[in-house]
């Protein structure tokens, strides 16, 4: 709830006061008095500036009242003016000192006409604005000086940038209703974008073709919900993802100064789980292609080192960004993303997991199923307001290891049905090979025979099933997995490859 500022009041009769005594908040009480007479001369003013301009917005309270009551008067279908808005105030001691029901008058005589009266609307909600600005200035000085010893300073600098970015936001007059023609350019423009890139596609790549095929890239203001058994591969995965879009980050300048993202994209990715350190050895491992178990231990020889030194350095300008904090509300992910498409733009965000992301406290006392449904509703919030994808990690229940089949399913999410509602793109990882790995019989003996021939099936594949997309087909996707590199690759069918003579 914003809290209410109250102002030192203006003379309405003379409102070009000398107001030297005071530093008063930014106003003008002449586009509050013109707006307000054009409306009440012709009621189809109001229609021009209802969508953006509230009574809060006006900085004399009186003029607030009054023209909350025209815009009751005219959502009724009722006519407002001076006579029937004269029942309204012949109580309110506010207007009778400055006249009554004259000033109301007054207020209609003095309107010339309504070709203003937006431009009027746009001067006091811009006015409106750099109050709330000078507000949040406040605040945050008072917050600085008065914090609980229980509130850190990032927590201050958080609700600080929050209440800075949502300023920002809203200060674009509202959208409202947007003309379908326009929303249509935007569809046939994006059609184009995926007709003139190669491969033909909407969103950004992921790296993996089969995966772009079937889902058309990563769409912008998509929750991707990226589910598995644990040592399936789900951070390999989105690792892998991360670093693909990020490496293929280019962006153009255009004629006014601004820069337009041609291919890839700026990477946030959240490690809950991980240390940055573990997560930049593990993209390490993958790129130099060298067991990331073996760079740990320093069991590297002269060579690979050579080539690590040369990965690492080509990784340098990479635009991918980790922040390592665990057990963060996905307010504070919010504000940290914000943050960053401010300084360095977004193109994607990561955050694994979902589940050691926290709610709100309030959340948090009614149980793990309302903070989760907190967590997955602010996720699908915040990538369209970023307008970016988001991939979010998730764990699934044991319910998939009683089954014989074990491939995961919908009803497999945990904790929460929000999951599966809010998330635009669901995806399960799943090995086979992890399983049948568990199953080994006895060896020499026929059941091993056959365990072998299953397994030299299944070694070094992996599958990505979608069991849920909006604006696209559901299947199941077969992969390369290199678990020594935790590296996930394109299957190359056998119907691809080059005709072999025994």
């Amino acid at each position: 709830m914003e809290r209410a500022y109250t102002y030192p009041s203006v003379d309405l009769q003379n409102p070009e006061q000398d107001d030297a005594a005071y530093r008063l908040p930014p106003h003008n009480i002449e586009a509050e008095q013109a707006l307000l007479g054009a409306i009440l001369v012709n009621n189809d003013a109001c229609e021009r500036v209802s969508d953006f301009l509230k009574p809060e917005h006006f900085f004399e309270p009186v003029h607030a009242r009054i023209y909350e009551a025209i815009y009751r008067l005219v959502k009724a279908g009722k006519l407002a003016s001076p006579v029937t808005l004269k029942t309204f105030f012949e109580r309110d001691n506010s207007l009778a000192e400055i006249g009554g029901a004259a000033y109301l008058a007054r207020l209609a005589a003095s309107a010339t006409t309504i070709i203003n009266a937006q431009e009027y609307g746009r001067t006091i909600y811009d006015l409106a604005i750099r109050r709330r600005l000078i507000n949040i200035g406040t605040d945050i000085v008072n917050a600085a000086y008065d914090a609980p010893v229980d509130v850190g300073p990032r927590t201050l600098i958080e609700e600080a940038e929050q209440g800075l970015y949502e300023l920002a936001e809203t200060g674009r007059y509202g959208k409202g209703f947007r003309a379908f023609s326009d929303a249509l350019t935007e569809a046939i423009d994006m059609a184009a974008s995926a007709y003139e890139r190669d491969g033909g596609l909407s969103g950004i790549s992921c790296g993996l073709t089969d995966i772009d095929a079937k889902m058309g890239g990563l769409q912008r203001s998509d929750l991707i919900i990226l589910a598995g058994r644990p040592a399936m591969g789900k951070t390999a995965l989105a690792t892998n993802i991360a670093y693909h879009v990020a490496k293929a980050y280019r962006a153009e300048k255009l004629s006014d100064g601004s820069e337009k993202v041609v291919e890839g994209g700026v990477v946030a990715f959240f490690s809950l789980e991980m240390s940055a350190e573990q997560l930049a050895t593990r993209i390490l491992s993958e790129q130099a292609e060298i067991p990331s178990e073996r760079i740990r231990r320093g069991k590297i020889t002269e060579e690979e080192f050579r080539r690590l030194t040369a990965v690492s350095q080509e990784m340098q300008s990479i635009k991918l960004f980790i922040d390592d904090t665990g057990g963060i509300t996905v307010a504070q992910l919010a504000a940290r993303a914000r943050r960053l498409k401010r300084q360095h733009g977004l193109g994607l965000i990561v955050v694994d997991y979902l589940q050691l992301l926290a709610g709100s406290a309030k959340m948090s006392a009614q149980g793990r199923v309302q903070e989760i449904t907190e967590i997955t509703t602010g996720l699908k919030a915040l990538a369209k307001e970023l307008d970016c994808p988001i991939i979010a990690l998730s764990q699934l229940s044991r319910q998939v290891e009683a089954r014989d089949d074990k491939r995961p399913q919908l009803a497999d999410l945990r904790e929460s049905g929000s999951i599966e509602q809010d998330a635009d793109v669901v995806l399960f990882v799943y090995r086979e090979e992890y399983y049948l790995q568990r199953k080994e019989p006895k060896p020499n003996t026929p059941e091993h025979f056959e365990w072998q021939e299953e397994m030299n099936k299944v070694t070094g594949k992996a599958e990505v099933i979608i069991g849920k997309q909006r604006h696209g087909p559901t299947g199941t996707i077969p992969l390369q997995f290199d678990a020594s590199l935790t590296r996930f690759h394109n299957l190359v069918s056998d119907d691809y490859l080059p005709e072999r003579f025994e």
